[in-house]
């Protein structure tokens, strides 16, 4: 082999240098059988289809150990899947099966999916990958050790892979909790009462404008785009959400953000400290007899983008806002409803960041522990 044959991080048992072969000569390659419409909704086989998603079918095609990757479709190049047992396969999908006695489906599967697309991205002249050819796959170059090392490399990123698993699943439950809390918190259709409230509260919520609940309810300032960047001091929020950092601040202290134009306008952002906010974000800050983080989430169930104007560029304007009218309870009630939300937000966000910082490890050690 022309280029070094060992990986950057190796397990030390392993010393033996790493050997090549093409894709086909280490298995079978071919597509499925079965067209979209041969999805069901309640299937008990799974489909996989031109997408990241798999869907389901009521029949198998194919019972056995694969790797496979779309053909064409969303995420061609990028979507890997792999699979032991039964199955159905859409016709634009691509399977490799009935590996040699020198791989396994598994260490093919890892080493397939951080190769392939770069392979394929060389293959074309254009910028984005629409289809995949079947000497793309046949002719690949697999950097492949001894098969125990294939298993020990193999059962490490299966440990990766669970471990970001059960994060996302975490991530994904607390997401769906809290989307639940925010409607049950706060009453529905300017109603007087909640559905779900917190021991020792029982009047009813009044009718505000939202304007008369703010000591603060106004857009930022203009900041041009090359004070801008990610090594600054203090964050930068925009119509958009957070757009980078800068070396000075034009807020200090606890602020519930609405995006009043871009591509998600009405969005709302909270902000705690030293901060610069932009023209086209709503800074909205709680008069004393409420409170801030509340206004927050109170903002979030609002769908305040539908009080846009009906232009080439959404936009929201102030004026508009603080004539909007909601109900919201005593001040206390306020602060016992932000303390729980904001309880799931931190989880939410311990576990978004044990995810990403995980998904960081898996990128690096798949570079570093493949030739």
């Amino acid at each position: 082999m022309a280029k070094q044959n060992k990986p950057a991080i190796r397990f030390k048992e392993f010393t033996d240098a790493w050997e090549q072969r093409k894709a086909k000569d280490l298995c079978s390659i071919s597509t499925g059988k079965s067209n979209t419409q041969d999805r069901v909704d309640d299937g008990i086989y799974p489909f996989y289809v031109r997408s990241p998603i798999v869907e389901h079918s009521n029949r198998y095609l194919f019972d056995e150990e694969a790797v496979l990757t779309v053909g064409d479709g969303v995420g061609t190049g990028k979507v890997f899947h792999y699979v032991n047992g039964k199955y159905d396969l859409h016709q634009r999908v691509y399977r490799m099966f009935d590996f040699s006695e020198e791989i396994t489906a598994k260490y093919f599967y890892y080493y397939f999916s951080n190769h392939f697309y770069d392979r394929v991205m060389a293959m074309t002249a254009k910028t984005s990958v629409d289809s995949v050819r079947y000497e793309m796959i046949a002719d690949m170059d697999i950097a492949l050790p001894k098969v125990k090392e294939q298993m020990a490399i193999s059962a490490y990123f299966d440990r990766l892979d669970h471990l970001i698993t059960l994060h996302q699943r975490k991530y994904d439950k607390l997401q769906v909790l809290k989307k639940a809390m925010l409607e049950k918190m706060f009453p529905k259709n300017s109603s007087g009462v909640p559905e779900i409230r917190f021991k020792g509260f029982t009047d009813a919520w009044e009718q505000r404008k939202l304007g008369a609940l703010c000591v603060e309810f106004k857009s930022g300032d203009f900041i041009s785009a090359s004070d801008i960047a990610e090594n600054e001091a203090y964050p930068v929020y925009g119509g958009n959400g957070l757009r980078g950092f800068t070396n000075h601040y034009n807020h200090d202290g606890e602020y519930a953000l609405i995006g009043r134009q871009g591509a998600l306008c009405g969005n709302v952002n909270y902000a705690v400290g030293k901060s610069y906010f932009t023209e086209h974000a709503v800074a909205v800050r709680a008069n004393k007899t409420n409170q801030t983080r509340f206004l927050y989430y109170l903002f979030s169930t609002m769908n305040l983008g539908q009080y846009s104007g009906q232009s080439a560029q959404p936009g929201l304007a102030v004026g508009n806002l603080v004539e909007l009218e909601n109900v919201v309870p005593s001040k206390p009630e306020q602060e016992k409803i932000a303390s729980f939300l904001s309880s799931l937000d931190n989880l939410i966000t311990l576990h978004q960041r044990e995810l990403e910082k995980l998904q960081n490890i898996k990128k690096s050690m798949l570079e570093k522990m493949f030739v």
